[in-house]
C-alpha cells in the first residue's frame, strides 16, 4: 500500500466530512477512484470521518459491491436473486466460474476479467441479467456473458 493511495483515501473522506452519514458516499467515492477500499486505508478513513476501523470493516464487509483488492480491467456481476435463479442464473453463474477459471470474488490470472454475485439488478422482466462494469444486460448467457466480459479487457 503506497502512501499515495491511503493519501487519496483521507483526502476523499475529509471531502465528504461534512455530510450526514458520511461514510456510504465516502466508501463509494474511494472505489470510484482507486477501484477497491483498500483495508490498509481503513485507519485514515476512520481517522478522518471520527469512526472505528470495525465500523469501516463492517460496512465494507457487509455490503457486496465493496471489494478489498484491486479487480480486474472488467467487472462482470451476474444477478442471483430469486427472478434470475428461476430463469437459470444459478447454472449461468457456474457455466462462468468454469469458463473464467474462478470463483465468486475471483480475477482471472491476467487480470482481464472480475466475476462477482450480485442480489437484484432490477432487471427481474429480463432475468437473467448482469452487469458488465456498468452496464445492465439482460437475457444474458454465458457465450455472450463472456463474449461480453472479454471484449475490452485485453
Amino acid at each position: 500500500m503506497t502512501t499515495d493511495i491511503i493519501a487519496r483515501c483521507r483526502s476523499i473522506a475529509a471531502a465528504h466530512a461534512h455530510l450526514d452519514g458520511p461514510l456510504l458516499p465516502v466508501l463509494h467515492a474511494v472505489q470510484d477512484q482507486i477501484g477497491h477500499v483498500p483495508m490498509a486505508a481503513y485507519p485514515a478513513l476512520a481517522e478522518e470521518l471520527g469512526l472505528s476501523t470495525a465500523e469501516i470493516h463492517g460496512v465494507v464487509s457487509f455490503y457486496p459491491d465493496f471489494r478489498t483488492e484491486p479487480g480486474g480491467r472488467r467487472v462482470l456481476r451476474v444477478c442471483r436473486a430469486e427472478a434470475c435463479q428461476a430463469m437459470g442464473a444459478a447454472a449461468l453463474g457456474d457455466d462462468l466460474k468454469a469458463r473464467l477459471g474462478v470463483e465468486w470474488h475471483g480475477t482471472t490470472e491476467d487480470g482481464a476479467v472480475t466475476l462477482e454475485p450480485a442480489y437484484c439488478l432490477g432487471l427481474c422482466a429480463c432475468a437473467p441479467a448482469a452487469l458488465v462494469d456498468d452496464r445492465p444486460v439482460g437475457r444474458v448467457t454465458a457465450d455472450g456473458l463472456e463474449r461480453l466480459a472479454r471484449e475490452g479487457s485485453a
